[in-house]
């Protein structure tokens, strides 16, 4: 089966073509430098944006895959969450594609895209079910961080997620608050491998708490303080190295405690992340210590597929194709709010 991939979620134009679970082609325009004078995404920019990018885009990857449209066995696109207006263009071309060629069309949830993308690897990228492992898995972006429970392949049950602001935002608004540039993210991640990050101590939010929930806008706010009382550790460089290092332990410590202890009770034997934030240097190896320590196996997305792409969306249809999964309607509308709930 030959199946195009679309994804339009956010701030990211991506479009994949995939045969039998194998990557053909994965071509992504990112809007990184559009939104940098604004320090963030903007929805309306954004969706004007995916517009002018995913015929190119497209073309791209059709190229790099050597196919034509008329080749095409199905059709996948991002459903939700996201923002929606850039959802909008992703999905309405997905499913005037799919009609206009009289082939199926799948919806995708955004989470559950993530939730497979560690098992997608190899040399090319392909779906790598053989090695599946019940797993307590990490997803962990700028809009989004939450636990998941997934028992076998298409069936999960979300167990936990944030109560405020996700992992993500706190790194970028943090970031911010420092003076870093946009995305702040990256940078932070540099900044505090150079640093110290026992020197300054922020809160854990709900490290201790027994539920699976995450919170993270009172350390953000924690920050705020912090500058604001200490305003000369902006001025001085080892001291900036410092306070991301600080910052960035305070967020990994948080999310690899609460997962490691999901994984326990449970009695997981594999964790798996995924997710922008994935590509953390810290939270990549305070994860691979944590299991290694207590007998994990880990199982982390490639860093070329922890932020938004279509080869993830692709892979998420095509196994629900593979296993009769229904198709979507043509006319189906965004979700923008969509829950990843429990799939049987």
């Amino acid at each position: 089966m030959l199946l195009l991939a679309i994804e339009t979620s956010c701030d990211e134009t991506s479009v994949a073509l995939l045969r039998g679970g194998c990557v053909l082609a994965n071509a992504v325009s990112s809007q990184v430098k559009l939104h940098e004078e604004y320090g963030g995404v903007v929805p309306e920019l954004a969706s004007r944006e995916h517009l002018c990018n995913l015929m190119p885009v497209a073309r791209e990857a059709l190229g790099q895959a050597g196919v034509a449209t008329g080749d095409l066995d199905a059709v996948a696109a991002t459903r939700g969450p996201g923002l929606p207006g850039a959802l909008l263009v992703g999905l309405r071309a997905a499913q005037g594609l799919a009609f206009a060629l009289a082939k199926p069309f799948v919806g995708v949830h955004h989470h559950e895209a993530h939730l497979y993308s560690p098992w997608i690897g190899g040399e090319p990228l392909s779906l790598a079910l053989d090695d599946f492992q019940p797993n307590v898995s990490l997803i962990v972006s700028g809009g989004h961080t939450m636990l998941v429970h997934v028992a076998a392949p298409l069936e999960h049950r979300v167990l936990g997620g944030t109560v405020d602001d996700a992992a993500g935002e706190c790194f970028d608004k943090a970031a911010k608050l420092i003076g870093l540039p946009y995305p702040g993210g990256p940078e932070l991640d540099r900044l505090a491998a150079e640093g110290d990050g026992t020197a300054h101590h922020f809160p854990r939010p709900m490290m201790r708490d027994d539920s699976h929930d995450f919170s993270f806008s009172g350390l953000k706010t924690s920050v705020r303080y912090f500058i604001r009382d200490n305003p000369g550790v902006l001025e001085d460089g080892r001291r900036l190295r410092d306070l991301c290092a600080g910052v960035q332990a305070a967020i990994v410590e948080v999310l690899v405690s609460k997962t490691v202890r999901a994984a326990k009770k449970l009695g997981a034997k594999c964790i798996t992340a995924s997710g922008g934030v994935t590509c953390n240097s810290g939270l990549r190896t305070a994860l691979g210590a944590a299991c290694e320590r207590d007998g994990f196996t880990l199982r982390l997305a490639n860093p070329t597929l922890c932020t938004d792409n279509a080869a993830m969306v692709g892979m998420a249809a095509h196994m629900q194709l593979a296993e009769g999964c229904n198709t979507s309607s043509f006319d189906a509308e965004i979700a923008p709010g969509w829950k990843l709930e429990k799939q049987n």
